[in-house]
């Protein structure tokens, strides 16, 4: 889509970069959800969701599969990577994005938790936790064979592939 007949645009895809989407509308209600069935989904302690109208989403990149995680909604994620990508009721007008699977994630806060009756109750520890980069937690030796092969957070042309 043409960014002059949007003014609004975010992008994201999968961590393989087989599967890219865009959204022409802000999301809202961007969400916390910590039931057991999105913390499956994402394989962590909950999902995080930006709703938009599907007339405001659009793949651009390839086809995701998908998978019918309950009677009402679908999942879709990366076949390739794995990459969770989106919820969707089925009779909705909006789709979710994941948060982690948007180029610039930190530019959508989350405004309200759901599913709260799943909430690890270790949660209110992790402020407190030690922390360190990803570099720091790498032995020497490690960061001198690092490579990363993720697809960069920005769109990239059709013909773009990981580094070898």
């Amino acid at each position: 889509m043409s960014e002059n007949r949007h003014p609004f645009r975010l992008t994201g895809g999968c961590q393989c970069g087989a599967i890219r989407y865009e959204l022409t509308a802000p999301p809202e209600r961007v969400h916390l959800c910590h039931c057991r069935m999105c913390q499956k989904a994402v394989g962590g302690p909950f999902a995080v969701g930006a709703p938009v109208p599907r007339t405001a989403f659009a793949w651009t990149r390839g086809t995701p599969a998908s998978f019918a995680s309950s009677s009402l909604a679908h999942r879709d994620f990366c076949a390739r990577c794995g990459t969770p990508l989106t919820f969707r009721y089925d009779d909705a007008e909006t789709i979710s994005v994941t948060i982690g699977s948007l180029d610039r994630p930190k530019d959508v806060p989350p405004v309200r938790h759901y599913g709260v009756e799943g909430r690890l109750p270790w949660l209110d520890l992790l402020a407190t936790l030690p922390s360190e980069t990803t570099l720091q937690m790498m032995s020497e030796a490690q960061r001198r064979r690092y490579v990363n092969h993720q697809h960069p957070d920005h769109d990239t042309p059709p013909d773009w592939s990981p580094p070898q």
